[in-house]
């Protein structure tokens, strides 16, 4: 499985740290089995077209974004370097699933090591949680931008924007933390299956032979907080915006300023109604063919990195300019 520099030393640290901590009552599978998608397994080739797909448009239309907004000046400014930012973690996020799920489509390549499977848990939990805190630092920069334009430019400098930056990648960093040493202090004394195409953090704990409530209490702890604050914050940000919208005394100018969220917006359902949908599959859904539950999972992960770029792409004046003239020379 191909991982980032940045995710991998993060596992290898790990496995290095606690290589010494195994006991008698400790049993650590040396590898774990993917199963893929259970019950479409001769139809695994076919499945993988359409995802490959999926990933050449996000990775074209994200490394797009970062050309356009490095090359062109005008697109200096924090609502873009808080988009750089959530195109970085898209790209992690897709990159740390397809590379390991193409393998087990294409080459039947179904092991994956203990280490690298806590190493793909940890890219994908801590990037999730710092897409979200960047959904709400954007969120935030509209609220200023809209509510006290005047203060825009002094509030948001660019120390500020690498100070918030830097928050969201620790907090990121250390919710997710707990889940891998919980996950790597479970004694592993059943089966070494798990039927997804990624390492799932709930589907690994739940082959533990021990009492894992810690981690089930944890996880809905840190869905709280990062899910739960995260939309409340961004939806008070909005009341704020739209207060000072409707207080605006033309139509047109009203129009103009919604204008400005209309991209942020569409990122935000984008990314939180899928993830809203299969948590509440994953809970309730208990009915559902489970290769519907993994491929949902898989959807959640791979869609929106490949639907944020288009979406700034369209919706944003300055970026498809940009592109214009680029395509123009």
């Amino acid at each position: 499985m191909q991982e980032t520099p940045f995710c991998l030393s993060v596992g290898n640290l790990l496995s290095y740290s606690m290589s010494d901590s195994n006991s008698t009552d400790f049993t650590n599978p040396s590898t774990f089995i993917l199963l893929g998608i259970p019950g479409l397994e001769a139809a695994h080739v076919w499945i993988s077209i359409p995802f490959c797909a999926i990933y050449a448009i996000a990775i074209l239309g994200n490394f797009t974004i970062l050309f356009i907004v490095k090359r062109e000046p005008s697109l200096h400014g924090p609502m873009y370097y808080f988009l750089c930012m959530l195109v970085v973690a898209d790209v992690v996020l897709s990159t740390t699933v397809l590379p390991k799920m193409l393998s087990i489509f294409w080459f039947n390549s179904r092991e994956i090591n203990f280490g690298a499977c806590l190493t793909q848990m940890f890219c994908l939990l801590s990037f999730s949680a710092m897409h979200s805190g960047i959904l709400v630092a954007m969120a935030f920069d509209r609220y200023v931008a809209i509510c006290d334009p005047l203060r825009h430019s002094t509030t948001l400098t660019n120390p500020v924007v690498a100070k918030i930056g830097l928050a969201v990648v620790l907090r990121g960093i250390m919710l997710v933390l707990p889940y891998l040493f919980l996950a790597r202090r479970w004694p592993y004394c059943r089966t070494n299956i798990i039927p997804y195409t990624y390492c799932k953090h709930i589907a690994v704990v739940k082959l533990a032979c021990a009492d894992i409530r810690i981690s089930s209490y944890y996880s809905l702890a840190v869905a709280f907080l990062v899910t739960g604050v995260d939309v409340f914050c961004i939806a008070v940000s909005y009341i704020q915006i739209l207060r000072a919208i409707f207080s605006l005394p033309t139509k047109d100018a009203r129009l103009k300023t919604f204008g400005t969220c209309g991209s942020h917006l569409c990122v935000i359902l984008g990314s939180y109604i899928p993830h809203l949908f299969s948590a509440l599959t994953e809970r309730f859904g208990h009915n559902m063919a489970l290769h519907f539950h993994v491929l949902m999972n898989n959807m959640y992960l791979l869609v929106p990195p490949m639907l944020n770029p288009i979406i700034y792409g369209v919706r944003s004046q300055q970026i498809r300019d940009s592109l214009l003239q680029l395509f123009t020379h």
